[in-house]
């Protein structure tokens, strides 16, 4: 099966120049597709750099800093021209240790979203401080009673998609970007009556570089839950 991962960055040259490594290390057959946002710091270079070397290595260079949900759109739109079977999200900054991989082509033997959890059993986060960790455990909280997502992590950015999964999803009608896009993606499949499964993985926080974690990001994901639960966002 053709496998892409795919990995927006904005400014991650330190995490990318060592986490194309380690994927590759896991597998070599694996796709990468980066979608960087202009970074100032060379991110876009380091990766021209490996695709010279590894043609399974793909950049999609943007104009200007627009944002991880539509990053993943381009992303999951060039997967579907270029017919990859399955279909990764990944963060570049060494929170999602590629050593899951394995563990996600597994159970997408048998279901249609596989949802790597940061609290399946328990909190399995690693050093973040406790205010990071209970914005997040809120915020995961709230997105479930809202709207009624059956997960432990609704925020979470490390899975794995059959294809058939972003085919039905309408991505022009993908409204939301950070927390919420994650939000807005889960519930849409779930909706969809997709079989989804959530897999532990412990999630350590960032090798290197800033996060881009704002009040913007935030407010925008307490919105986006009343718009799915009113139907706004359900099409």
């Amino acid at each position: 099966m053709k496998i892409l991962i795919i990995i927006p960055t904005y400014n991650e040259r330190e995490n990318i120049k060592k986490l194309i490594p380690a994927i590759k290390k896991v597998s070599r057959a694996y796709h990468i597709l980066i979608v960087d946002d202009n970074s100032t710091d060379g991110t876009g270079l380091e990766v021209k750099r490996f695709i010279r070397k590894d043609k399974t290595i793909k950049l999609i260079s943007r104009s200007k800093k627009s944002g991880l949900g539509t990053a993943y759109v381009n992303g999951f739109k060039y997967a579907l021209k270029e017919k990859y079977d399955l279909i990764f999200e990944m963060d570049a900054d060494f929170s999602h240790d590629p050593k899951y991989i394995p563990d996600f082509l597994r159970e997408i033997k048998n279901y249609d979203l596989v949802i790597g959890s940061r609290y399946l059993n328990g909190v399995s986060v690693v050093n973040w401080p406790i205010s990071r960790l209970i914005l997040s455990q809120f915020a995961n909280f709230y997105a479930r009673f809202i709207t009624g997502l059956p997960l432990t992590d609704c925020t979470s950015g490390y899975k794995c998609y059959r294809r058939k999964v972003i085919e039905e999803i309408d991505l022009n009608k993908i409204h939301s970007d950070g927390y919420a896009f994650q939000i807005e993606m889960h519930y849409k499949a779930w909706k969809k009556g997709f079989k989804i499964k959530e897999i532990p993985i412990i999630f350590v926080d960032r090798h290197s570089g800033t996060s881009k974690m704002s009040r913007k990001v935030m407010l925008e994901a307490a919105i986006v839950v009343w718009k799915l639960r009113m139907g706004f966002y359900n099409k």
